[in-house]
């Protein structure tokens, strides 16, 4: 179990997750070493690493330590918006140029002037769109949506993917010169399950993190059995998993059911079987029945149904702490009325009447 588990609600502001690179591998130290030498240049840069390796983590670093931290810091994530859209979001529009432009709106790079921008996931852009991208980059001015005038901009372009960006290159899916005109600085994140000695440092971070985040106050630690599991799991998801992980066991989640939810996640990508899963697994009763094969949940079922568990611990926190009033608990999660009102539906949540 998580030992001295005990909840109180502070007001303290905390450091971002998103500008801690924690970890003490060769390969983090190389990073740090890497993003101090690059912060003043301004060169662009391409931040590589699988999906929840922390590769904003690495681009707000290098803003942070740049003479453009006072600048803004701009995120567009390339592949949640269709190109007719993710177009205007870049570049901005004039008035009139499309139905519902009633007036002209800046593009992220406009507001990036002077700071910088995160291409998040550029791997995804439209190759369209990354023509003008490229020329963007070229020239460092575009044309709005609708415009007839040049709009030049100071910002510093940053981009980072999950794809092999060589390799979609030789396969059309990505413009080899705009690949060549990103890639001057390349910054490689490795996957967590390269670093694992790096965990217990994660854990304690995101558990201090979390304690003030969420108003938790307690004296977590790992069992034994658990902080092996976790240095034996291949973590998938990297940090941004762990961090799930951790949240759900501040929550009040048991011990016990995530072992079993870290080793069917193991087990619905690897195939694995209970004699493939690690001690620590077996000892928390990962497995209902050691002589069957459990049925393979899909990963994003589990991080789906993880998300959900911890929204409905901190909501009942939350409503608990505000003594049932609902509007407050609603500021001391930070957000709106309507959406814990919607929330609490669409988690089939059912409080006494004292409460709600």
């Amino acid at each position: 179990m998580v030992m001295g588990m005990e909840r109180k609600h502070v007001h303290r502001d905390v450091e971002p997750m998103s500008s801690s690179l924690i970890g003490q591998h060769d390969s983090i130290q190389k990073i740090r070493r890497l993003v101090d030498m690059v912060a003043d240049t301004a060169f662009n840069v391409l931040i590589t690493g699988e999906t929840g390796t922390g590769k904003e983590v690495v681009a707000r670093r290098l803003h942070e330590r740049s003479p453009r931290s006072k600048g803004r810091f701009v995120k567009v994530n390339c592949g949640a918006l269709p190109r007719s859209l993710l177009e205007s979001e870049l570049f901005g529009y004039e008035r009139g140029a499309f139905t519902g432009a009633e007036q002209r709106k800046p593009g992220r790079f406009e507001l990036a002037s002077n700071g910088v921008i995160l291409l998040d996931e550029i791997g995804d852009m439209p190759l369209p769109l990354q023509a003008k991208m490229l020329e963007v980059l070229q020239s460092s001015s575009f044309y709005r949506l609708g415009g007839n005038r040049p709009v030049t901009v100071n910002a510093w372009v940053i981009a980072s993917t999950n794809h092999d960006l060589e390799s979609d290159t030789k396969t059309g899916r990505f413009r080899e010169d705009l690949y060549y005109r990103l890639n001057v600085i390349k910054i490689d994140i490795p996957p967590l399950r390269q670093r694992r000695e790096d965990i217990p440092l994660l854990v304690d971070h995101l558990a201090s993190r979390f304690q003030n985040e969420y108003g938790l106050h307690a004296d977590f630690r790992l069992t034994r059995d658990l902080e092996s599991l976790f240095r034996d799991y291949p973590w998938y998801g990297n940090v941004r998993e762990l961090a799930n992980m951790v949240l759900r066991l501040m929550a009040g989640e048991s011990a016990q059911r995530v072992c079993e939810d870290i080793s069917q996640a193991w087990a619905a990508v690897e195939g694995n079987t209970d004699s493939d899963a690690p001690s620590g697994a077996r000892e928390q009763g990962a497995f209902e029945d050691a002589g069957e094969k459990q049925t393979p949940i899909p990963l994003k079922t589990l991080r789906r149904e993880a998300e959900r568990a911890i929204e409905r611990q901190a909501i009942q926190y939350a409503l608990k702490a505000s003594g049932g009033n609902k509007r407050k608990a609603a500021r001391l999660l930070r957000i709106s009325y309507k959406t814990l009102y919607n929330k609490l539906a669409s988690l089939g949540m059912e409080a006494p009447s004292e409460i709600l």
